[in-house]
């Protein structure tokens, strides 16, 4: 898994971010390009603004901490076509310019606080998350999306 808070790795992200366009079309599935983006600066919002989102109920944070968290922190790819939380579900048109440079800040933001500053942090959905489950789950989320359209 490529680690996130390395400065070449998050270079790496944003040159391969730099190369998509607003004409930009998936490989598979239904997001066009904007929505993509606004969909990856999803997970980010709930690391850095989670104030933003409801907090979840006891059943579903259960549910997600033992049958869905390995999923997302492992070191699988996720498939193609794979379910996607109401969370995470972008609907209508968005900036895609906005939505590019929301996405490259927060990539930024995250390598530059650091591994120390994600161990411990509280996620939304799964709780209390190492470093290394917070860099599998931002790697694995913008590497998959970034190879649906191509870059």
């Amino acid at each position: 898994m490529q680690n996130i808070f390395d400065a070449s790795t998050a270079q790496d992200y944003i040159a391969r971010i730099n190369k998509l366009t607003p004409e930009s079309s998936p490989n598979w599935g239904q997001m066009t390009v904007d929505q993509m983006l606004a969909h990856l600066n999803v997970a980010y919002e709930l690391a850095f603004e989670p104030q933003k989102f409801k907090k979840m109920g006891g059943i579903a944070k259960f549910i997600m901490k033992n049958f869905v968290k390995a999923k997302v922190m492992g070191e699988k790819s996720y498939p193609q076509n794979g379910p996607t939380s109401p969370l995470f579900k972008i609907a209508g048109i968005k900036d895609f310019e906005a939505e590019k440079k929301r996405l490259i800040g927060y990539i930024q933001k995250t390598q530059q606080l650091g591994r120390d500053a994600f161990d411990g942090k509280e996620n939304h959905s799964f709780g209390k998350l190492t470093a290394q489950e917070w860099n599998n789950m931002f790697a694995k989320h913008l590497n998959h999306h970034l190879q649906q359209f191509g870059v």
